[in-house]
């Protein structure tokens, strides 16, 4: 007998996790590389069962840990040319909506990146960015809300313009760090580097040194050339020699830097009447710097560019003389709320039952939080625009969450599965995104034994165009964090990360300074909407409530931690 296309295709993109140890991160893949060669592909092409009898034993236990993992026995029916998985109207016309001409997503993506910009937690571009998700609800037919679970430090950033003036002239490429206090107009002074500190003491000692300056605390890179340009066109040796130089450069400013902090750095130099503090964070790419938040609260801290901060760093520590001119606006606004966006589309026979979609909401500033979390928060805002449109009246209860505060540590989604614990107890899946534009390619079943069998079930509604992307990682292991998942993981209820290709995001857009609505695939966005409205909707018509058992783990299960309600804990 010959396997039906759908479930041929779900077991190519299957691979078990045989053994307790593997690791907690999945395999990445370089981005356009194929996934190794498919186990449906390799296993059943004009084959039947027995066929499999004749396999290296090592790979017919993978097939039975495959068959076993989703309640597959035999396989019937013969293959068919068809491009939907299955006859199913509703998938049919999700379809249509979300991949067609009548797609949102890049007009709902240049409102959220461009006209709000980034979502920092405490803001009043958050606040904005959740009353046009309300907005947005409301004239789609879905009940949207705020849910409030405790408070923020409200925080406002204005302009920010730093120049070089001695020994040369330069407009350098910076910014204040988020939450940093701004300047009382212009101020002017010389910039020194902090030294190697072989112990707290020395901090107190070089104090007076900083009277009435800047001072430059973040190691220097000796090259903001990527790794790769060396790689590529510098011999083997010139980029070994200075990769050990580099290597041994930051091990040094780093004992100096613990030393620093320890000694309580930042709150010694606003005491000791520092200007100001200049950083820098590259992220090991052509252009591109972390940006987080400040250190300081009594006086600006500024980020600078990694070709601006070597130079400036390098001015001061050979005894050169910079001297920079600095302008920054920034405004604290007390304690704000602290909500997420909560919208529901109510079930019809199964209403204490739930699918959750997920995406936080909030962002760093340092660009326009494009891809993180911008493009989560759209395909998420964009399933339930299509699941209204074509699923109207569903099974059980649908749920999105926008969340807030994750870049502070999944705060948003802690407080609302604290908050929410008929959402928990009644949860059939959750389905959560936060890692950039690229096409969902894999989800791990996060050690719950049993969720195999429904992702199958769910898989085979879906078109292979976007199912044939996706690896299967059949049991998995449990996240020890990352991302609001999480949240829902600890307690244990099933939790599901659609994941993206990682190592891209993480150099050029996690974080940084070009998060920008430029970096958007559309076609993969258009792919992940869809694909998040489908889940939802074969988790919602599941006939079977997802019932799972965690995995036994050497270390114990993830513990939940207990809500964050302020700032201040």
């Amino acid at each position: 007998m010959r396997i039906t296309r759908s479930t041929r295709e779900i077991l190519m993109n299957i691979r078990c996790s045989l053994s307790p140890l593997r690791s907690a991160h999945p395999r990445r893949r370089p981005l356009g590389r194929p996934l190794g060669r498919p186990l449906g592909r390799a296993l059943f092409r004009g084959r039947n069962l027995s066929a499999a009898k004749a396999l290296p034993a090592s790979r017919f236990a993978t097939l039975l840990c495959v068959a076993s993992a989703i309640g597959l026995s035999t396989f019937v029916a013969p293959l068919r040319a068809q491009t939907f998985a299955s006859e199913d109207p509703v998938i049919r016309a999700m379809w249509e909506e979300g991949m067609g001409g009548r797609s949102e997503v890049h007009d709902l993506a240049q409102a959220l990146m461009d006209s709000i910009g980034p979502r920092l937690m405490g803001t009043p571009a958050y606040g904005r960015s959740a009353d046009w998700l309300i907005s947005n609800y409301e004239r789609w037919g879905i009940e949207a809300e705020k849910q409030e679970y405790g408070s923020w430090t409200g925080w406002v950033r204005g302009i920010t313009h730093i120049d070089l003036l001695e020994p040369r002239v330069r407009t350098l490429e910076g910014m204040i760090l988020a939450w940093s206090p701004g300047t009382d107009g212009p101020v002017e002074g010389e910039v020194v580097a902090m030294p190697s500190f072989s112990d707290p003491g020395e901090v107190e000692a070089w104090l007076p040194a900083v009277r009435g300056k800047f001072v430059a605390i973040s190691f220097a890179e000796p090259t903001c050339r990527e790794d790769q340009s060396w790689q590529d066109h510098a011999t083997e040796e010139s980029f070994q020699r200075m990769d050990e130089s580099r290597s041994a450069a930051r091990d040094e400013w780093r004992s100096g830097y613990v030393n620093f902090m320890r000694a309580r750095g930042p709150e010694l130099l606003e005491s000791a009447g520092a200007l100001g503090v200049l950083a820098g964070n590259w992220s090991r790419g052509w252009g591109v710097d972390k940006i987080f938040s400040s250190a300081t609260r009594q006086i600006p801290s500024v980020h600078l560019s990694c070709e601006d901060y070597s130079l400036v760093h390098r001015l001061a520590s050979r005894g050169q003389g910079p001297r920079v001119r600095l302008e920054a606006e920034a405004e604290f606004l007390g304690d704000v709320p602290a909500f997420n966006v909560v919208a529901t589309i109510p079930g019809t026979e199964l209403p204490d039952e739930y699918v959750l979609l997920s995406a936080h909401l909030d962002s760093w500033d340092g660009a326009s939080g494009a891809t993180d979390n911008g493009t989560g928060t759209i395909m998420m805002h964009e399933a339930m625009r299509i699941l209204r449109k074509t699923y109207p009246n569903p099974r059980r209860t649908i749920v999105v969450g926008h969340w807030g505060g994750e870049e502070q540590g999944l705060i948003g989604s802690t407080a609302y599965a604290a908050d929410n614990p008929e959402v928990v107890d009644g949860l059939q899946a959750a389905f959560n995104q936060d890692n950039g534009t690229w096409r969902i390619d894999y989800i791990r079943m996060q050690g719950f034994l049993g969720a195999a069998k429904h992702f199958a079930r769910w898989f085979e509604k879906i078109p292979p165009e976007i199912t044939g992307h996706i690896e299967l990682d059949i049991p998995g292991v449990p996240e020890r964090g990352g991302s609001d998942h999480m949240s829902f993981i600890c307690k244990p209820a099933p939790g599901f990360r659609l994941q993206s290709n990682y190592p891209d995001y993480r150099q050029y857009t996690w974080h940084t300074n070009r998060d920008t609505f430029d970096k958007i695939v559309f076609d993969d966005l258009r792919n992940n909407a869809t694909l998040a409205a489908m889940l939802a909707y074969a988790a919602s018509e599941d006939p079977e409530r997802v019932r799972v058992t965690p995995r036994e783990m050497a270390g114990g299960w993830p513990e939940c931690r207990p809500p964050r309600r302020s700032a201040g804990g």
